[in-house]
């Protein structure tokens, strides 16, 4: 297992530098500038302001100077946001992101594995049936709609929630955005745990377990559930650093200060070093969630980790 970790973790720092160094040069290379919008700015200033920030320098000159900032965690000064670092603007808004993201997929795994489960123990029931077509509704149901749909529901309808803003220390204000940002991975989960499940309870060693006198919760839990979670895992991967890096329509719904906004901000102001900042921290993220996605695929199935 130690080996196969090793193999996989070496594999994410080439990844992320090869993320870093296309995404610097495409958005350098791409017309316009962070001064350019300024309509009025006087073409001196505008030269000073870009040899203050280095923009005057060689492209390579640039790039070597941004990698060896982001050695000791330097993303460099936003352009537009003249008040703040690139690194205190993300610290701002990511523990919001990663809260709402990673507790919306916590509570989809809650959900959504025993629900598939269920819908796979009694399929063709009427329990299937409804789990299922709720599964579809989740499916089909975008964060737009559900999120203002919760919010006249529970935040004007029945007062029990607020349905904008946020608090320190207020997990209220959180609630609704991470039901959101749920529901359609609770509803991607139960349907992969049932095909999975479905698939797994006809397997010869399951009924080989079954012939044994064993209790229908044993065999499930002892036999059946763990090579059934397999598809789980390797959606859960991708689908982590989906909720975690695009929540951006939930926290414009709910107006909730997290990172998705700068990301879109700084594309528009052309705020190269936002930009790239938002773009390695989501890199990171990605990569993190999928190598935690293979180590579990590889803990769960042995086979995978001597191939």
């Amino acid at each position: 297992m130690l080996r196969y970790a090793l193999q996989r973790i070496s594999g994410v720092i080439p990844t992320l530098f090869v993320i870093i160094t296309a995404s610097f040069f495409i958005i350098r290379l791409a017309p316009g500038g962070p001064f350019d919008e300024e309509q009025t700015l006087p073409p001196e200033i505008k030269a000073n302001l870009e040899a203050a920030y280095g923009l005057d320098q060689p492209l390579l000159v640039q790039y070597g100077r941004y990698m060896r900032g982001l050695l000791v965690g330097d993303f460099g000064p936003s352009f537009k946001f003249k008040d703040f670092s690139v690194t205190e603007l993300i610290a701002q808004g990511l523990p919001i992101s990663l809260t709402i993201g990673l507790a919306a997929v916590l509570l989809a795994m809650l959900v959504g594995i025993p629900l598939g489960a269920l819908a796979a123990l009694r399929r063709n029931t009427a329990s299937d049936y409804g789990i299922m077509g709720f599964a579809v509704l989740g499916i089909a149901l975008p964060g737009f709609v559900i999120g203002p749909l919760f919010a006249l529901i529970f935040g004007l309808y029945l007062g029990v929630l607020p349905v904008a803003g946020y608090e320190s220390g207020q997990p209220q204000y959180l609630v609704l955005p991470i039901v959101t940002l749920a529901l359609p991975v609770i509803a991607y989960i139960a349907r992969l745990t049932r095909g999975s499940l479905l698939e797994v309870l006809r397997s010869n060693f399951v009924r080989t377990a079954r012939a044994k006198g064993l209790s229908p919760m044993r065999v499930l839990f002892r036999h059946a559930l763990r090579p059934a979670l397999l598809p789980v895992v390797s959606y859960l991967g991708p689908a982590t650093a989906f909720v975690v890096t695009g929540s951006l329509v939930v926290e414009s719904v709910f107006g909730l200060p997290g990172t998705g906004r700068y990301l879109v901000q700084g594309a528009i102001n052309r705020d190269y070093t936002l930009v790239m900042g938002m773009i390695v921290v989501y890199g990171a993220i990605t990569l993190l969630c999928n190598l935690i996605a293979d180590l579990l695929y590889g803990w769960l199935d042995p086979r995978v980790r001597y191939e």
